[in-house]
């Protein structure tokens, strides 16, 4: 953890200059700078002052969490190709830790995905090309592009592509279940 730069983001977040945070802990401008810089560190008694003097304590301080990544590139994908035709892509890597999870999947033609038993929670189903049954319990849906599904995973389910043209499916399941 880098206690400078978390320092300096809460004092910015303050609206308060280095003068003003030194002035406030009754040390100087230029001690403040080298702690920003992490060129020093401060004592456990120091650092507790400056906490105090930016609204929030040693608990506080070395309990935030690190914000998320909040934009995903290509490279950041993984891609899984089935023996069964068909290809996922986790668009949101370790996305397992949040409360939903979207993937993006490939399917070619005359293929399906693996059968979904029952569990918890909810999917959500956006086709951006071709067409897809939808299997859901005893019921078999057509789902086109542009069209979407939405389904409460409490029933055996899968979807396929019973077509000759390959399928591509945006597919987030809360809670993560992929």
């Amino acid at each position: 953890m880098k206690i400078g730069e978390n320092l300096k983001r809460i004092r910015v977040a303050n609206s308060l200059t280095q003068q003003e945070l030194a002035d406030r802990c009754e040390l100087t401008k230029g001690y403040i700078s080298q702690l920003e810089r992490d060129l020093t560190s401060p004592s456990i008694a120091t650092l507790t002052d400056i906490l105090e003097c930016l609204g929030t304590d040693l608990g506080s301080f070395f309990n935030e969490a690190v914000d998320s990544k909040i934009v995903f590139k290509q490279e950041d994908v993984f891609v899984k190709e089935s023996d069964d035709n068909y290809i996922i892509n986790w668009i949101v890597p370790n996305a397992q830790k949040n409360k939903m999870e979207p993937i993006l999947v490939e399917l070619g033609n005359h293929s399906k995905i693996k059968t979904d038993e029952p569990h918890e929670g909810e999917e959500f189903g956006y086709v951006l090309s071709g067409s897809i049954l939808l299997n859901y319990g005893n019921q078999i849906y057509k789902v086109k592009k542009g069209e979407s599904f939405y389904i409460k995973a409490n029933k055996t389910h899968y979807i396929e592509n019973a077509s000759k043209n390959p399928a591509r499916v945006l597919w987030v399941s809360t809670p993560p279940n992929f």
